[in-house]
């Protein structure tokens, strides 16, 4: 009996072993190198045998450099709004849109294109609207009579342009998770809600929503984490200019290592970036676990009562 029952303890173990020893090198072998990479000073077209020892002069000449503090606040400033902005228009969209209309299908799969479009296609087609002499945002202002707009060559414009850029593709994502919450919604809770006189406003305050959010803080946390990451739409768009209004710090890591050649210094900004993420992801987490523990509690007391 004994060996049986080690034996049916291990196999999920032996099961998940192959999946872990992929894991274990298409991860953390290239996270282990870039940190040792860091410590050294590396540059293009070298052996890394040959290159020298910094310790970590790389890290000091980062945190002391005004660029990677203006950066820093550019990739800061872009991942918060487009966060906050697609959170808001993809779940009002789904709460729009998860009633039985006529024609919804053909509306949800308008809303999921952008998603499906590459990002260097969506950086060119923007990039092209933007055009100060044929783009057709400037063409619709000359038209009704207004001044065109340096959307893209202009520090107080370019920002904000990409900002719209990445809202319009990554709004439908938001938006697909909105609407599978929605629909997974108890129904009692709802019918309760409409028997008690609850209006539609204080059912998505009070119930929708709340009972939404453990999805939306995933959404939330995938956005976050990605626009962080996020390179091909601004490279193709602004290429950081003008400037260094619209460079964020994976656009900095990429002119780094491939325009500065300076491999050293471009790993151990992609490990401060590893570390912002990760940050960004325990804060998350841990709120989470909060507020599930809080609702076990909350559950536990009204079931006692």
């Amino acid at each position: 009996m004994k060996p049986t029952r080690f034996l049916n303890r291990a196999t999920p173990y032996l099961f998940l072993a192959p999946a872990g020893i992929i894991l274990l090198f298409a991860l953390l072998y290239p996270i282990g190198y870039l940190t040792m990479a860091s410590f050294f000073d590396w540059r293009m077209g070298t052996p890394f045998a040959d290159a020298v020892f910094y310790g970590f002069k790389n890290y000091a000449w980062i945190l002391n450099d005004p660029n990677f503090h203006e950066s820093f606040m550019v990739t800061i400033t872009f991942a918060s709004t487009v966060v906050v902005l697609e959170m808001v228009i993809g779940v009002g969209l789904a709460l729009m849109l998860e009633r039985p209309i006529r024609g919804m299908s053909v509306f949800r799969t308008i809303f999921i294109l952008p998603m499906m479009i590459a990002p260097i296609v969506v950086g060119l087609v923007w990039r092209y609207m933007y055009n100060p002499q044929f783009g057709i945002f400037n063409k619709t202002l000359k038209k009704w009579g207004f001044e065109p707009i340096p959307w893209l060559s202009s520090p107080d414009w370019a920002l904000p342009s990409v900002i719209i850029a990445d809202i319009w593709q990554w709004t439908p994502f938001i938006f697909i998770l909105s609407l599978a919450a929605l629909q997974s919604l108890p129904r009692s809770s709802l019918e309760a809600a409409r028997i008690d006189g609850a209006s539609e406003w204080q059912q998505i305050i009070y119930i929708k929503i709340p009972l939404m959010m453990p999805v939306l803080v995933v959404a939330a946390l995938l956005r976050m984490i990605d626009a962080f990451k996020v390179l091909e739409v601004i490279f193709i768009m602004t290429n950081g200019g003008p400037g260094l209004s619209t460079e964020i710090m994976s656009l900095q890591i990429y002119k780094t290592a491939f325009v500065s050649w300076e491999l050293g210094r471009a790993a151990a900004l992609s490990n401060i970036l590893l570390v912002i993420v990760l940050v960004i992801t325990l804060t998350m987490f841990l709120y989470t676990k909060a507020r599930d523990a809080r609702m076990a509690r909350i559950q536990a007391a009204v079931e006692q009562y």
